[in-house]
């Protein structure tokens, strides 16, 4: 009777595959732990900041540093000066980004990010920002100023409020030198003055890092696998 097993099988070492291995492994291991040490990182920091945000007016967080991401708490009121960032598109319709500089109680002006506004049929006409209360409080996160490419320059107009293909934080200081180099971003769409804040999440939130941590597991252990594997010969061969 023959072999129901079939041919039996033998490790053999293959210096090539070995040195593969070798050199990709750690790397794929390293780039997970440094994920697990990035989400960390922001869950602490996040902490940091929510503390904060109770714990600190405006004007000190201005000195101690602004970081994108963090959250803001103000009571002030909206200014005059608004700037309309163009091509800004929600569920396949043309709009704005609307953008106006608010005056704390106390501490430099910032631009806040208000939201989205539909445009109207028009080129010439320019949409209708609602007014606002004298003094309201609102909160939102600290964001980077947007600045989209560009294909070609556009020269932006000289009233308010003002279209815009970007906005760049030397041009919002042409106009009011105090802001900072960060906007705010209304947290939701029932904040005073928000129009419709309905933001994309954090792309590298701490669930991101996690997420990317696994990525780079399952990949450490899927090369294992497949090193095992091709390590083991039939005895024919």
């Amino acid at each position: 009777m023959g072999d129901s097993q079939g041919p039996r099988r033998y490790w053999h070492w293959d210096w090539r595959l070995m040195l593969f291995s070798g050199l990709f492994l750690p790397l794929l291991l390293g780039l997970g732990v440094w994920q697990l040490q990035r989400a960390e990182f922001k869950q602490q920091q996040q902490v940091q900041w929510d503390q904060q945000t109770s714990e600190l007016a405006w004007p000190q967080l201005v000195e101690q540093g602004l970081d994108a991401g963090r959250p803001v708490q103000l009571n002030g009121s909206y200014g005059d000066t608004t700037w309309l960032l163009d091509n800004r598109t929600r569920d396949g319709m043309a709009g704005y980004e609307v953008l106006t500089v608010f005056y704390p109680l106390q501490g430099p002006a910032l631009v806040v990010n208000r939201g989205w506004v539909i445009a109207p049929r028009t080129r010439e006409q320019l949409p209708e920002i609602p007014a606002t209360q004298k003094w309201v409080e609102i909160s939102g996160r600290l964001a980077d100023f947007p600045q989209p490419p560009v294909l070609a320059a556009v020269q932006p107009g000289s009233g308010w409020p003002r279209r815009v293909q970007s906005l760049p934080p030397e041009v919002a200081q042409d106009v009011v030198p105090e802001l900072p180099r960060l906007i705010l971003r209304l947290a939701d769409q029932n904040q005073p003055g928000a129009l419709r804040a309905d933001w994309a999440p954090d792309r590298m939130a701490v669930a991101t890092h996690y997420g990317y941590a696994t990525q780079w597991f399952a990949l450490a252990l899927m090369l294992t696998i497949l090193t095992v594997v091709a390590s083991y010969r039939k005895a024919a061969d």
